[in-house]
Parts: C-alpha cells; sequence; structure tokens
C-alpha cells in the first residue's frame, strides 16, 4: 500500500511520500515513489507513484528514456503542466497494458495512478491526479491538495488546515501530521519518508529530505501531536450523559416486554 499527498499554497508545493511496498510478518520492502525532474532551468516536474509497482516502475523508465530521445514527447518538450499530466497518462495506460500483457493475467491488478506537480516557466505552480484511466483533475481553492494510495487516514487533518494563504513550513507540517495518522492506521505504510517543499519561481526541488523511523524531528513531531491530541481531548466540553435535563442528551427508555412492532 502507498500513501502520497501534494499540496498547492500561494507560495509554492509541498510534496509527501512514504516508501514502503510490501508488508507482512516477515517482509518489508521500500522503493522510493517520489520522482523529481529539474529541467533546463525553466521547469520543475515532480511525480507521485501509487498502485502496480511493475506498472510504475515500467512508466518511470519510459519518461526517462523519452527525455534522452531527440524526438517525440516527453517531460521536456511538454509546454505547459496539462500536458504533462496528459503524456503522463497516456504513458500509463500503455504500460498498463504491457504489463497486463506480459503476466497474462486478468486478476491481477496492474493499475497505477499519479500526482504530478512543479512549474514551468510562464505559468503558475499546480498539481494534478492522474487517475489509472488516464484522466486527470486539479486542485481547487477549497481542496488545495491531492493524495493517492490509503488517503482516508491522513484526510480529516488537512481539510481542517489548509488553505491556499498556508505557509510552506506549515504545509509541510500538515503533510507530515496527515501521513503520521496513516502510518499509525496501517502498517503498509511505512517509512522512510519524502518531503518535498517547492518555492514558487525558484524552478529548483532544492528542498528535498529523507525521513527514516529514527528520525530525531520526525520523533519529536509524532510525539508532539500525540500528546497535543490528548490534550486537545481533554480541554473539550464535558458530555453530562447522565443528566437528562441537558438539552442535546436524549432521554432512552428501557423498553419492557415484547416489542409491538
Amino acid at each position: 500500500m502507498t500513501y502520497c499527498l501534494a499540496i498547492a499554497t500561494n507560495n509554492g508545493l509541498v510534496f509527501c511520500s512514504d516508501s514502503r511496498t510490501n508488508a507482512g510478518p516477515d517482509v518489508l520492502s521500500t522503493y522510493s515513489k517520489m520522482h523529481i525532474y529539474d529541467l533546463d532551468d525553466e521547469r520543475t516536474i515532480v511525480l507521485l507513484s501509487a498502485g502496480s509497482l511493475a506498472t510504475t516502475q515500467s512508466v518511470i523508465s519510459q519518461i526517462d528514456a523519452d527525455l534522452e530521445a531527440e524526438e517525440g514527447p516527453s517531460l521536456r518538450t511538454c509546454k505547459k503542466l496539462t500536458d504533462v499530466a496528459k503524456y503522463v497518462g497516456t504513458v500509463s495506460r500503455q504500460q498498463q497494458q504491457l504489463v497486463d500483457d506480459s503476466t497474462g493475467n486478468a486478476e491481477i491488478n496492474v493499475s497505477a495512478s499519479f500526482i504530478i506537480g512543479g512549474q514551468i516557466k510562464g505559468d503558475a505552480p499546480m498539481i494534478y491526479l492522474v487517475y489509472a484511466a488516464g484522466n486527470y483533475i486539479s486542485i481547487s481553492d477549497e481542496t488545495p491538495y491531492l493524495q493517492i494510495g490509503e488517503s482516508k487516514y491522513g484526510k480529516p487533518i488537512l481539510d481542517r488546515i489548509l488553505e491556499p494563504e498556508t505557509s510552506l513550513e506549515d504545509a509541510a507540517r500538515c503533510a507530515l501530521v496527515s501521513m503520521d495518522s496513516t502510518l499509525r492506521a496501517n502498517a503498509t505504510v511505512g517509512p522512510p519518508l519524502e518531503v518535498l517543499v517547492y518555492e514558487a519561481g525558484s524552478f529548483k526541488a532544492n528542498h528535498h529530505v529523507k525521513l527514516t523511523a529514527e528520525d530525531p524531528y520526525l520523533r519529536t513531531l509524532n510525539r508532539a501531536w500525540n500528546e497535543a491530541i490528548k490534550l486537545a481531548f481533554r480541554d473539550l466540553p464535558p458530555f453530562r450523559w447522565q443528566d437528562n435535563s441537558q438539552p442535546n442528551v436524549t432521554s432512552f427508555t428501557k423498553r419492557k416486554g415484547p416489542r409491538s412492532d
């Protein structure tokens, strides 16, 4: 399983991904799901991948091969990030078909999805989610983030905190807290974690870090968040469930005898 997310703010973008590709009682393996391309000082493109590892590796290999080719579409020839999303969607569909043909087993899931983000000179930074079918969506003012993989556990903090005016620092912390919630709930998502903070207009992915499970900052953040949640819970107004006069408490009367309905 995988969890990857990308956040867009007025000042830039934040990307975060786990690295676990398999989990079991005695089998743990890791593989980077963040792929970074700094091209010609005029475009920075980041791909986050989820789904079949065979498919995602094939897609990244084809994208790398296209960059080395003298002709044909590539990350370098796309004029806008929407063109990048279309290009990646096309490559993904092709590679899914090739992987499916090579396995010869219709029951094997070879689908893959991607988050694409970055900036091409002349346009503002943006992020897109490319589905397995090749179609894609972008962010909105109400939802300035995108997720792939095991998304449900880390979504509530994103909805509560993020808005376009959020600073890159706060967006990065929010991404890590979202990841922490997912790590606690699902053992198939795990470190090392990768975080990339992209400053709008820089065209450089020079704020990229990898955090292991033993990283001091990650351990401190996890502990502080856990304590903050417990403190917030203790500060909630009491629920006086034994007080039948409390307006928001419904009084239940125990039934006697058989039900008539």
